[in-house]
């Protein structure tokens, strides 16, 4: 039998479904390749074993009785240790709420679990998705697999680590400022950002609410568009949630064309701080774009040069006001409570144990750019930004039906290299971030692998709000003429661990 990690989920569906292969093999085989490797990567930070083969025999069981199965059903995912998930830890990647168990499934958790997808585990991230390389989590970074002494970018770089790494075929992930974007380029994996409201964020604990959303991440597009169908859709218990049909991305997926499509490149996205490496595999993708039957134009978004300023306004003011709760009286970690302190010593005592470094730079950043008498100065100006950089996107696609960039200006950087440099840092957000705060639909695909280093390139694909369709569209088309060009799937060329 061939190697069941090294399917795709869409193929390990159909093996299910047909019989070839049980559910309870698929989710044993990639268990097994979890305590092969994953005590090099770190990807996971909960493995749920006995749950996961409960879940895979209960898929086995429906398919005997001659049931229909989801088009998902018994394939293996890893969830991103963000969303809360009933009898299962839920850290967030903090000593804060190290232990913690929740009583309640998010709304993606519960759409996973209703489609018989498997959830094998909960993965790694930066503490409270506040970072972008992993390095933050209070539990020690996670390696990208094509060298491990590299990053596999952030927030969510355990869930992208974990389909590199063949320890999953699927992972859920979360995009604040290119979380899922940014570690599907450093890993050569595909990774959305579906438009804001397209998946709930009911039991997402929150970062930045006006920014946060959940996406699907996967080895190729076909399986990130399976995915995306199973966790999309309106949710009432989540307000942001858009009341609307969730965009056809399965179709799009298995039949992707670009010809006559109007393709913009973003003029912004490129010069100082770009690695030429990087640069050079866009653009033959952007060439590639023009072989396919696109008409490619440039196309300038001015406002996008103020996008990380805004962001790093916006996302610590959210962050400050959400991570309030954690206050040391209703859950998680509690430090100092010995009867001789008060309530406020006990919270501050708590807070600066169970928070890193990079949280508590947020918080303070944050309620600073809040604070009477620099509110208008900071947050309402970000937020005028927030209004350009939106108008700019509205401009762009009414010339253009998508556009295109870099997902991130380098390949994955070593461990360490930029950990007593936050701006170095933030920087690797630069092109992913507009989006998020636009609210519209974006994806990051594998183009190739640059010549300074061979490590992966991701191209970014932006769509307008609900055209989230467009992504797969054009995914699939570049997905399909790389791998027509490569002979294989560009994850191939990774070292074995």
């Amino acid at each position: 039998m061939a190697d069941l990690t090294r399917l795709t989920a869409a193929e390990t569906a159909e093996r299910i479904a047909s019989g070839e292969v049980t559910a309870v093999e698929v989710v044993e085989a990639h268990l097994a390749r979890i305590d092969a490797v994953d005590e090099k990567v770190h990807a996971f930070l909960h493995v749920d074993r006995e749950g996961a083969l409960a879940k895979a025999r209960e898929v086995d069981e429906k398919r005997a009785r001659g049931e229909r199965l989801g088009p998902l059903a018994g394939v293996p995912v890893a969830v991103k240790d963000l969303f809360t998930t009933e009898g299962v830890p839920t850290t967030v990647g903090s000593k804060i709420l190290e232990g913690w168990i929740p009583q309640y499934d998010a709304t993606v958790v519960r759409k996973l679990k209703e489609a018989d997808v498997v959830i094998l585990g909960k993965t790694n991230m930066d503490e409270f998705a506040m970072g972008s390389s992993t390095e933050n989590s209070a539990y020690g970074p996670t390696g990208n697999p094509w060298d491990l002494t590299r990053i596999p970018g952030g927030s969510g770089g355990g869930s992208s680590a974990a389909i590199t790494a063949y320890e999953a075929p699927l992972a859920i992930g979360t995009d604040t400022g290119g979380s899922i974007r940014q570690p599907a380029a450093v890993t050569g994996t595909v990774g959305v950002k579906p438009t804001y409201g397209g998946v709930s964020r009911y039991g997402m604990v929150a970062f930045s609410s006006s920014l946060d959303q959940g996406g699907p991440c996967a080895r190729n597009v076909l399986d990130a568009a399976l995915l995306h169908s199973v966790i999309a859709g309106h949710d009432e218990l989540d307000s942001t949630s858009i009341d609307q049909p969730v965009p056809d991305v399965v179709t799009a997926a298995r039949n992707g064309d670009v010809a006559g499509l109007r393709v913009g490149v973003v003029k912004e996205f490129r010069g100082e701080g770009y690695q030429a490496g990087v640069l050079q595999r866009v653009d033959e993708t952007v060439e590639l774009l023009r072989e396919l039957g696109a008409e490619v134009v440039e196309v300038s978004c001015p406002s996008f040069t103020k996008a990380l300023a805004a962001y790093y306004l916006i996302a610590p003011s959210e962050c400050s006001s959400n991570l309030a709760r954690f206050d040391a009286m209703r859950y998680g970690l509690r430090v100092g409570d010995d009867g001789t302190r008060s309530a406020e010593e006990v919270t501050a005592l708590t807070r600066a144990a169970g928070f890193g470094d990079e949280v508590k730079r947020r918080v303070m950043l944050g309620t600073y750019a809040l604070s009477s008498g620099y509110y208008d100065a900071y947050y309402g100006s970000a937020q005028k930004v927030r209004t350009l950089i939106k108008r700019d996107f509205e401009r762009a696609f009414g010339e253009v039906d998508v556009l295109v960039s870099p997902t991130t200006p380098t390949t994955a950087f070593p461990i360490g290299e930029r950990a007593d440099d936050p701006m170095a840092m933030y920087l690797a957000d630069l092109c992913t971030i507009p989006s998020n705060l636009a609210g519209n639909a974006a994806m990051s695909v594998p183009c190739g692998l640059a010549p300074e280093d061979g490590l992966p390139v991701g191209l970014q694909i932006i769509a307008p709000a609900m055209a989230d369709d467009r992504l797969y569209r054009v995914g699939a088309a570049l997905e399909a003429a790389h791998q027509a060009r490569w002979g294989h799937p560009l994850l191939e060329e990774a070292p074995s661990l």
